[in-house]
């Protein structure tokens, strides 16, 4: 048999048939059941009679953790194990149940004679006879007296009462222990304290969109102007549309001239036309001062001069938003953690019991898990927009602890005297919760704190305390009942003359200082 044992957590009023149905999954084990700190549960002894034969069809022997008298009295009868906490339970050895608990049919008494079959014997009795007047008298003389005897006795049996108060010993016991919830445990470990952590996932989509900031450059206009020819000649000058001519600062600036034109013969004579910037002067760059423009480019270099009178203007460089790869990797990161933000949100509403919750450190989207075709952006990267738009799908998946089972390894590491029991349900606080991502692993601490109280068997403290002496009384509270410390029992007598504890242990009502 597995020395390891089961532990099954009773619930307040669970029933044999629940348990049977809880036991179905285990077999040639050792099983400890742990009844509920609040209410109790199985105190007939036909349920553990059918617990124990339940048990033997399966190979499994059982042991109790209870504090319930019933229970323990039950127990003993049918040879189960008892224990006051689960650390006793696995330094003490288990008994082995009785195989037999009832007489079969055959070994079963006789049945008893009816009445009628002695009707037959009681004929025979004869009749009394009659009893003088004066022997009446005798007897109902005696009769009178034993009627007034057994009513005084009556009286002294029923009619005195008394109350017991008794302060019983408190102490708070604290324990903390360091708690491993391992997505890879699947039960609670009570000596390591692991628990099991569960991997929950969830498919959602969402989407999202920002302004881009990107740049990009749209079509570029030439600056325009005019510009004078000079001739340098006796003779005219032809000048055709789209003579050439620059700045010579810096780097030179070219423009064209936009129509035909003849300066007069003669040195000195004059003509203005119109010039514009091309190719790859346009734009700003072609916005130059009166009088940069200086040089005539070509086979008239040496015919004319030219100068021109006015600033050029109208070049313009447009930039227009567009997208980046910044902007791709931004948009996705806002919208990943909008998602992972909602994935938290509905985690936690999933949760079946508020001891459930989500260890947002472990939020993280399942890469291998993702498709191509859920990530689809608006635009490619070097598009010309303002406006950048996502819309994805994703698994996101986290780790979800259940603090009852850390609650349970707190509970069960409290080391409670014997004889004493949780007289309220314990309170729990964890610690910070700290996540390891290469091991996967989730620590934290957990504080459990109850207060515990001496107990008091009621019905055996009154058969034991009916019929003594009010000192007699008053010794067995002290040597027997686990008081607290430098109170003594007080006992009311009523009639106070009695002198000594009702013979009827029912009319003894003990009141402790939690007031049952």
């Amino acid at each position: 048999m597995n020395d390891q044992p089961e532990y099954i957590q009773l619930e307040s009023g669970e029933t044999i048939t629940t348990l049977k149905d809880r036991l179905s999954f285990i077999r040639g084990k050792r099983v400890l059941l742990i009844w509920p700190e609040e209410g109790t549960a199985l105190q007939r002894k036909l349920d553990l009679v059918l617990l124990q034969r339940e048990a033997r069809r399966r190979a499994i022997r059982i042991a109790l953790v209870t504090h319930d008298p019933v229970v323990i009295r039950h127990a003993e009868e049918l040879n189960i194990s008892t224990f006051e906490t689960i650390g006793e339970s696995e330094r003490k050895r288990w008994k082995r149940g009785r195989t037999k608990v009832f007489a079969t049919r055959w070994r079963k008494p006789e049945t008893e004679v009816e009445p009628d079959e002695l009707m037959e014997v009681a004929s025979r009795v004869r009749a009394p006879s009659r009893i003088p007047f004066s022997r009446w008298a005798i007897v109902r003389v005696t009769a009178l007296f034993l009627v007034v005897i057994a009513v005084l006795a009556v009286m002294v049996v029923v009619v005195p009462s008394a109350t017991v108060e008794l302060s019983l010993a408190q102490q708070e016991i604290i324990v903390t222990v360091n708690i491993i919830a391992d997505p890879n445990a699947t039960t609670v470990d009570v000596e390591t304290g692991v628990i099991p952590a569960t991997v929950v996932r969830i498919e959602l989509e969402g989407s999202g969109a920002i302004s881009t900031t990107g740049e990009a450059q749209a079509e570029q206009v030439g600056a325009t102007g005019s510009v004078v020819f000079i001739n340098q000649t006796d003779e005219a000058v032809e000048i055709p549309a789209g003579t050439v001519v620059s700045t010579s600062a810096g780097t030179p600036i070219r423009f064209q001239t936009v129509e035909d034109v003849t300066v007069p013969a003669g040195i000195g004579e004059q003509v203005e036309v119109g010039v514009e910037a091309r190719g790859t002067f346009t734009g700003d760059i072609g916005n130059v001062e009166a009088g940069m423009i200086n040089t005539v480019v070509g086979p008239l270099e040496n015919a004319v001069t030219v100068r021109n009178v006015s600033a050029t203007f109208g070049g313009e460089t447009r930039i227009l938003p567009a997208v980046s790869e910044d902007d791709y990797r931004r948009l996705r990161s806002a919208v990943l953690q909008q998602l992972q933000t909602q994935a938290f949100l509905e985690m936690e509403a999933r949760a079946t019991s508020d001891t459930q919750f989500i260890v947002p450190e472990t939020l993280r989207v399942d890469e291998a898990s993702q498709r191509s075709d859920w990530v689809q952006y608006s635009a490619q990267i070097g598009e010309i927009t303002d406006t950048l738009s996502l819309s994805m799908r994703v698994v996101v998946e986290a780790l979800m602890i259940d603090e009852a089972f850390a609650q349970q390894v707190a509970r069960a590491r409290m080391d409670i005297p014997r004889g004493r029991v949780i007289i309220d349900y314990p309170s729990y606080t964890r610690g910070p919760v700290i996540y390891d991502p290469q091991t996967q692993q989730i620590t934290f601490d957990i504080t459990g704190s109850a207060t515990v109280a001496g107990q008091v068997n009621v019905a055996m403290l009154q058969q034991r305390l009916a019929g003594l002496s009010l000192e007699d009384a008053l010794n067995y509270l002290v040597n027997t009942v686990d008081l607290a410390e430098g109170t003594l029992p007080q006992v009311v007598i009523t009639p106070s003359w009695f002198g000594q504890m009702p013979l009827l242990p029912v009319r003894i009502q003990i009141v402790t200082d939690d007031g049952t």
